[in-house]
This record gives C-alpha cells, sequence and structure tokens, in this order.
C-alpha cells in the first residue's frame, strides 16, 4: 500500500499499537510534569509508561539491547540515573539528567523514527506540510529533499 506520498506504508500489530498509545501517554505525563513544576508523581508515571511503550513497540529483548550497547552505556546510565533521581524526589535535577541520557541514547534514532512516523497513516502526512517537511528532513539527516 503507498500513501500521498508514493512510500509504502508498514503495518503494525496490536502490541505496537498498545505500545505507541502507552508511549504517547508517557510523554503526555512527562509533558505534564514538567508544566506542573516538575510534579514527581507525573514524571515517574510518564518515565514508567516510556519504557513500557517502548518495550511494547520493539520488544524486550530488543529494548535491552538497544539500552545496554556499549556505545549507549553512558546514555543509558544517565538517562536510568536520572529517572532514580526523580524517583528520590528531585524532579528538576533528575529531568535534566534524563534529558541528556535521552539526547545520547536517541540522537542516533532520530532518522529512524522520522522515517518510521512518515509511514503512518495520518502523521506521516503531516510531515509533509512545508514547515514542518524541512524539520523532519533534518532530523532525517537529508540534506535536501525530492520535489
Amino acid at each position: 500500500m503507498l500513501s500521498h506520498s508514493g512510500r509504502a506504508m508498514i503495518s503494525i500489530n496490536d502490541n505496537q499499537k498498545i505500545g505507541i498509545a502507552i508511549t504517547g501517554f508517557g510523554m503526555l505525563f512527562l509533558f505534564l510534569g514538567m508544566i506542573l513544576f516538575f510534579d514527581k508523581g507525573l514524571l515517574a508515571m510518564g518515565n514508567i509508561m516510556f519504557l513500557c511503550g517502548l518495550s511494547l513497540i520493539i520488544g524486550l529483548e530488543r529494548t535491552f539491547r538497544f539500552f545496554f550497547q556499549r556505545q549507549k552505556l553512558k546514555g543509558t546510565t544517565a538517562f536510568f540515573g536520572g529517572i532514580l533521581v526523580v524517583l528520590l524526589g528531585f524532579p528538576f535535577t533528575g529531568m535534566c539528567i534524563e534529558s541528556y541520557g535521552f539526547f545520547v541514547i536517541f540522537s542516533g534514532f532520530f532518522p529512524v523514527a522520522v522515517n518510521f512516523i512518515r509511514r503512518i497513516p495520518v502523521i506521516g502526512n503531516l510531515l509533509n506540510l512545508p514547515g514542518i517537511s524541512h524539520v523532519a528532513a533534518k532530523l532525517e539527516g537529508q540534506s535536501r529533499y525530492n520535489v
């Protein structure tokens, strides 16, 4: 099946659909936790939901292999250390540490994520809008895009 942009669309199973929803709720809880002056409970729930959703999307074994790769050990330590600091009651400091770890871990994943999102029916079409397509192309690592 092809989308309007001519790219092949992929099918996702029920676990991946649930994982996408849980990851989305996790990011919503993280956002609300930061907006509500770094609420410890919302941030903790958001972190847990994000990790559970990610493991449903890519599988438990692949999640462990992803986080515990030798080159990502520094980022993984910072990410999980930040979660621990949030749970210990220092949400602002924990989120700073966690954000650094998140960036280190997922910086190589941004092109894959953008490519995956481009293949989701409705959201993929949104990434082709004029202002958003430029940002998405930079995240995906394309220096120029076809017109």
